[in-house]
């Protein structure tokens, strides 16, 4: 186990570093409107517009929505009975650029009066981007599938060393940029690459370690389920002027053998970085199949991450490296990057024999 790479460099800190934020609206026991985080184990808020892990504009936003809410009589979002309009307010932050976005997710196809909010937004220094998300859906996931930009632009920009990305409401981006620089940078170590490499990077998002990798690899293929992510991908891509990086969308235990097979596409590096719920038993099965030279495995989940590198140890790979990040201080999570090589076999096995000791004859 490698050190663990805090969050202590010159001029960073350990608070608000968190450049996205999700704060669910809800009412609380005297009618007033309130924005907050779920108390542990229950849907119940716990109002506080003011986190101090994340940015300092949420505040501004937050009770910038709660009072345009008030003034025009617009209801928050009732999980029991599936009525009222509100349901959560996404805010992003682009560390680099300074841009904002704010996205409120309802449980409607329009927002009544949205220009008297985005009057009140657009004044808030960075704001880039404000947007509506649909949900209608009788369900404790977030965010629905359909977004409409109502001001600004659709979405905001960060850079993450020399790459710049764009990132839209429904982008997986990590966190905390700072920590995210020195996990892409590590992961960028481990692979190793002098060039002349074709690596696939699963589970891809909008492509931020795939366009790492693609400044020293010759080719890059890159895997995200997500429609929009790999379109903003594809994006980034000519953003960075980047040309040998391609994104699929599907399923990566589908897209991988599909190509492997029907194109002869193999990998000589595979990198993955699922979510908490780790790699899928099919898609860890097709890259023993394909048998990279090397799988550089990023994790948020550290139980996940040990259920998979139980079964990639088991099937050809020995462990390497493996080093942590603190990617959330003040809180229980991390990201741990891990370096697997194939082990190498022979086709032969030497033994001394003499002839002298063998009864030829009985057979």
């Amino acid at each position: 186990m490698e050190p663990i790479i805090g969050m202590d460099g010159e001029g960073e800190t350990p608070y608000h570093y968190r450049n996205k934020a999700q704060f669910p609206i809800g009412q609380d026991k005297n009618g007033r409107i309130v924005a907050g985080f779920y108390a542990e184990r229950t849907h119940v808020i716990v109002p506080n517009t003011d986190c101090a892990l994340g940015v300092t504009e949420n505040k501004e936003i937050l009770e910038a929505v709660i009072e345009y809410m008030e003034r025009y009589k617009i209801t928050p979002y009732n999980e029991t009975s599936g009525k009222g309009l509100v349901r959560h307010v996404l805010i992003r932050k682009g560390f680099a650029t300074g841009e904002l976005m704010t996205c409120v997710i309802i449980n409607g196809d329009t927002l009544p009066h949205q220009d008297k909010l985005i009057a009140v937004l657009k004044q808030i220094k960075g704001m880039t981007s404000i947007c509506i998300n649909i949900n209608k859906e009788r369900t404790n996931v977030i965010m629905g599938k359909g977004c409409r930009t109502i001001w600004g632009s659709g979405t905001i920009t960060d850079t993450i060393g020399d790459i710049s990305f764009a990132i839209s409401p429904l982008s997986f981006y990590q966190v905390n940029p700072v920590q995210t620089q020195k996990l892409y940078r590590t992961a960028l170590e481990y692979a190793g690459l002098t060039g002349d490499e074709t690596v696939w990077d699963l589970y891809c998002g909008i492509g931020t370690i795939s366009l790492f990798m693609a400044q020293r690899a010759k080719q890059v293929y890159g895997v995200e389920i997500v429609e929009q992510a790999i379109a903003d991908a594809r994006e980034n891509a000519k953003r960075n002027r980047i040309a040998n990086a391609r994104f699929y969308v599907g399923r990566a235990e589908e897209v991988l053998p599909q190509l492997y097979e029907t194109h002869g596409i193999y990998a000589d590096v595979i990198c993955v970085d699922p979510p908490r719920k780790g790699c899928d038993e099919a898609c860890l099965a097709t890259i023993v199949k394909m048998a990279p030279k090397k799988i550089v495995y990023v994790s948020c989940d550290s139980a996940t991450l040990a259920r998979d590198l139980k079964y990639l140890c088991e099937n050809g790979y020995s462990l390497e490296r493996i080093r942590a990040v603190d990617q959330f201080p003040q809180g229980v999570h991390v990201e741990t990057c891990v370096l697997l090589s194939k082990i190498k076999s022979s086709k032969f096995i030497g033994a001394e024999i003499d002839l002298d000791e063998l009864d030829l004859t009985s057979r």
